[in-house]
């Protein structure tokens, strides 16, 4: 064969090939770097969710608990690596928000949204997800092993014979350690260091084995009997109770710490097309439908099936927050527990 005719038949057969590759495969993937706090395993579901109906955008996740992320946060604000922050708490966010490190849009199905589980300026900073809140993970046969009640107050942690049977988040690492300070405060006064939600720490703070950085591990350390007691979030709690854990859970009387999972578009990012298809796929139905088959109130109402293991009143036993107060006084707050309580929390990795 001669030499122009190898040519034309090589340039034949490459442009066979490429009519024959889908062009989806020939687009290249806009990837989308996604800071969360979501739980590991919700994070598959969600993303399916997403690019099920965007195949033409990546999700690259960055996953910690809510105090890590937003220290990381804070600590790139000169130099941002983040497109989007997804699943992090409303109260971070308000304070990413006061260091203008957010760029406020209005997803397609904010309307849907309710008006208390988002951000108040219009276009708003951030949006809700979810809310995810306070219940105390209480392993029955252990307790039963040691002769121990099962407390139906946050005052009844403080008594003496629970010492060394409770762990906690530290509220410096994780969002649910966070907010429970933040509701003791609420219930029982703040006062600069001085009121009675610090008096309300000191005593539980002698009872306490240990503060984690996360969220889960007090439920699941509850769970498999390291200690009686966990202090956790419903989501954990009821997952485990679900999965066979020996646990029941207890929802305090005076009211329950809470956050939202909220969502907000970096200031940072460079691919803002994507990152608002993601805000208004996080504001649908369709996502919300799958954050309601893991927390018992999504932001928008009507969508959350009942969650077996938690009371139908929960959302009225919730503490009133203010996210932009909370905001405003998180750096004072965790100095004054850190310089207080830090000495039992968990050698970090």
């Amino acid at each position: 064969m001669k030499l122009g005719s190898v040519k034309t038949l090589l340039a034949a057969l490459a442009m066979f090939a490429t009519l024959t590759v889908p062009a989806a495969a020939l687009a290249q993937k806009t990837q989308l770097t996604v800071y969360t706090a979501l739980e590991t395993d919700q994070l598959k579901a969600y993303e399916n969710g997403f690019t099920k109906v965007n195949p033409d955008i990546e999700i690259k996740w960055v996953r910690d608990s809510t105090g890590v992320i937003t220290a990381k946060l804070l600590a790139e604000k000169a130099n941002p690596q983040a497109d989007v922050v997804m699943g992090v708490a409303a109260s971070s966010l308000a304070l990413l928000d006061k260091q203008r490190m957010l760029i406020p849009y209005a997803p397609l199905n904010l309307d849907a949204i309710m008006g208390q589980y988002r951000d108040k300026k219009n276009p708003p900073a951030w949006f809700g997800m979810d809310v995810w809140g306070a219940t105390v993970c209480f392993n029955t046969v252990e307790a039963q092993k040691k002769g121990l009640p099962k407390p139906e107050t946050w005052k009844d942690l403080t008594k003496s014979i629970y010492k060394g049977q409770i762990v906690m988040p530290n509220p410096a690492s994780s969002g649910t350690g966070f907010f429970d300070v933040s509701a003791w405060l609420t219930l029982w006064g703040d006062d600069n260091g001085k009121g009675g939600g610090w008096k309300y720490m000191d005593a539980l703070h002698e009872n306490i084995a240990q503060y984690t950085h996360s969220g889960s591990k007090p439920c699941n350390m509850a769970g498999t009997g390291e200690y009686v007691m966990g202090i956790s979030f419903e989501y954990r709690g009821n997952a485990n109770k679900a999965k066979g854990a020996p646990i029941d859970l207890v929802f305090p009387t005076e009211g329950l710490g809470w956050d939202l999972e909220a969502f907000a578009i970096h200031a940072g990012t460079k691919k803002l097309v994507a990152a608002k298809k993601l805000a208004d796929w996080a504001s649908s139905k369709d996502a919300m439908l799958l954050y309601g088959k893991n927390f018992a109130i999504t932001a928008q109402p009507g969508v959350a099936e009942p969650l077996k293991n938690v009371p139908a009143d929960y959302e009225k036993r919730l503490v009133k927050m203010d996210f932009a107060v909370t905001a405003a006084n998180r750096e004072r707050v965790l100095a004054e527990w850190i310089r207080r309580y830090d000495s039992k929390s968990e050698a970090k990795k």
